[in-house]
């Protein structure tokens, strides 16, 4: 994510070093000046470390901000090694209704997610702009409200729901969309199932039904926030 000077990457998932260097435009890793995972399932936190590296040149450049839930970053199963902590020049931890600066932007992550394991969502804020992200876990009545941003990007892991698995269906996200309203709906960290449902259907489908715009996360797409703020 790059608002103004301020780049931000969310989630380093396994693959991100290459997919910011094989971005177009380019995205380039050094410049990063915060990380933010949400949670630490491999497929958000496998490129952590790399990430890491890369934000602080190696290690020879203290700079950025690596930002966590306690449970990534204390007790046996750490995502950042050891070696890298001291690397960025601070690690914060995530907590529910907690607030952060990164330069010019604030978030905020309202509430713990029904996970497994520590998760957070984001309310961004950035001049005149709200982007609000709802990651992983399972719905629970009134999660919609505490994401009220005018750019909504959903995580939709799941095209129906499967009893047993804490992510989102599209019946969810039907759901949260119908009751924000928000002028930008994104959908993204589609699942096999969500996948052979073709993404972009599934998108243009609901916003026919809703009356929103939405539309379905691709590598490198770019939002023009102009467009979105108050």
């Amino acid at each position: 994510m790059r608002l103004e000077d301020t780049n931000i990457l969310i989630d380093p998932g396994p693959g991100s070093l290459v997919r910011c260097t094989k971005s177009r435009p380019k995205l380039d890793p050094m410049k990063l000046d915060a990380i933010i995972l949400t949670h630490k399932h491999l497929d958000h936190s496998g490129d952590t470390n790399v990430m890491i590296e890369a934000m602080t040149w190696g290690g020879f450049k203290k700079r950025g901000v690596f930002f966590a839930p306690q449970d990534a970053l204390k007790g046996k199963n750490v995502v950042a090694f050891p070696y890298l902590q001291g690397f960025p020049e601070k690690i914060e931890e995530l907590k529910e209704k907690a607030n952060y600066k990164i330069n010019d932007v604030f978030f905020n992550t309202p509430i713990k997610h029904q996970h497994g394991v520590e998760t957070y969502g984001l309310n961004i804020s950035f001049q005149d702009s709200t982007i609000s992200l709802i990651a992983d876990g399972r719905y629970f009545e009134g999660l919609e409200k505490y994401y009220p941003g005018k750019i909504l990007i959903i995580n939709v892991v799941r095209f129906k729901p499967r009893e047993g698995l804490e992510h989102l269906s599209l019946k969810d996200v039907e759901k949260i969309i119908a009751s924000n309203k928000p002028e930008l709906a994104i959908l993204t960290h589609f699942g096999m199932t969500m996948l052979q449902a073709k993404p972009r259907e599934v998108a243009k489908n609901l916003q026919e039904k809703l009356g929103v715009k939405v539309i379905a996360a691709s590598d490198g797409m770019e939002i023009n926030l102009d467009e979105y703020r108050k």
